[in-house]
């Protein structure tokens, strides 16, 4: 048996993602035992994943904090991975290997760049799809995939029966109308005038609910929907899973909520702007769709509202 470790910080939708590639990586090494590298903030989500049999924690300190650095690397060193899976592709990553495996290609560091095409630059390559690229990863490493592009993420879920019961939950449409502070970029404003129009035109057949993360709680005021949260505090990642996977339908700005939906096989809508394609982030899926426009400022609610319709019906 041997070990073999992958490398998936964040973010939480790319996690989302990445969870069927995690699947391939598993299939292909039945007698070895997988490790991951994350974040704190997926710790003990990943303690669900049925592929995973061991984490290891990265606190992703400075790299000139070299205690940190020593400590870290030696860690994972103890293990003494015979491959590694770097599927965060970063430039932290990168310098990882820098110190474990200077001299290696992809036979024992598979990454974007140890199993880049020939003739093309990262560059271009980042111009694939997300979960193109984990594909042509994986495959040029030896793997054969068969869950990579199509990843499942309902393995996180927990029961949430006691917040839909208090709640009263039955149908109802889940809405994430928030973003990073840095990129509002990917807001739409004119979520009141939707909820509004699906209040009154749908006759109040679903309720509309918004489950905000712990900074955007005060922000959830603002929204006329109903705020669901787990004894004032904000649901955790596996609690907010169960909540979209429960779900009538999800409308969401390009977040990690979007893509938990989309690879939870939820019917739901992402709303786009000029700040990337939903082609490049993978999140269409057969029941996940999204709306593509240059300005969300001038996607209407009634635009919106349609297609909501159209996938209801």
């Amino acid at each position: 048996m041997s070990n073999i470790l992958i490398i998936k910080h964040g973010s939480l939708g790319d996690i989302a993602q990445a969870c069927g590639a995690i699947q391939d990586i598993y299939e292909n090494h039945p007698d070895d035992k997988i490790h991951l590298l994350t974040t704190k903030p997926y710790y003990d989500l990943f303690k669900k994943n049925p592929n995973i049999s061991n984490i290891i924690l990265d606190k992703r300190l400075s790299r000139l904090n070299l205690i940190y650095l020593y400590s870290l690397m030696k860690e994972i060193k103890k293990h003494s991975f015979s491959k590694v899976f770097d599927l965060q592709n970063s430039s932290r990553t990168s310098f990882y290997k820098k110190i474990l495996f200077p001299k290696v290609g992809k036979e024992i560091w598979s990454s974007t760049e140890t199993t880049l095409p020939e003739g093309t630059t990262k560059l271009d390559f980042d111009k694939d799809s997300v979960l193109e690229r984990f594909d042509h990863q994986l495959k040029s490493s030896g793997l054969k995939t068969s869950y990579t592009v199509k990843p499942d993420f309902s393995w996180s879920v927990t029961d949430i029966s006691e917040i839909k019961n208090y709640y009263e939950l039955d149908n109802y449409i889940v809405i994430f109308p928030f973003c990073s502070s840095h990129l509002t970029s990917k807001k739409w404003p004119y979520y009141n005038d939707l909820i509004s129009m699906i209040n009154e035109k749908i006759e109040n057949k679903f309720k509309v609910v918004i489950a905000p993360g712990p900074d955007e709680i005060n922000e959830a005021s603002k929204i006329n929907a109903l705020c669901v949260l787990d004894n004032g505090k904000a649901l955790d990642i596996s609690q907010l899973v169960s909540l979209i996977k429960d779900s009538s339908f999800v409308i969401a700005n390009d977040t990690g909520p979007a893509h938990i939906s989309a690879h939870l096989g939820v019917k739901g809508l992402a709303l786009f702007g000029a700040h990337t394609t939903a082609h490049k982030v993978s999140i269409e899926r057969e029941n996940f769709k999204a709306i593509q426009v240059s300005d969300l400022s001038k996607l209407s609610a009634n635009k919106v509202f349609e297609k909501i319709l159209l996938s209801l019906n």
